[in-house]
């Protein structure tokens, strides 16, 4: 039987002026789809898709080790 593919949002929250550094950062790592600078409460979106929930922990533990990420909400969802 296959895995679901499960499907993560991350909210990110920079240092000021390092929403560049952070998507270049994010975009070399396996599994991340997409990665875009947005306005509002958080700086930068991260799109991650994968069939497995310790692949989403590995990455989102790997966004968060970045100097210039302050904080991060995950949002995991199933389509």
């Amino acid at each position: 039987m296959s895995e679901e593919k499960l499907i993560a949002y991350v909210l990110v929250v920079t240092s000021i002026g390092r929403e560049h550094d952070v998507v270049k950062e994010v975009e070399k790592m396996d599994g991340v789809t997409e990665a875009v600078i947005v306005y509002g409460e958080y700086d930068v979106v991260v799109r991650i898709e994968t069939n497995k929930f310790k692949e989403i922990d590995k990455i989102v533990t790997k966004i968060r080790s970045l100097p210039q990420v302050l904080r991060t909400v995950t949002l995991i969802g199933q389509p």
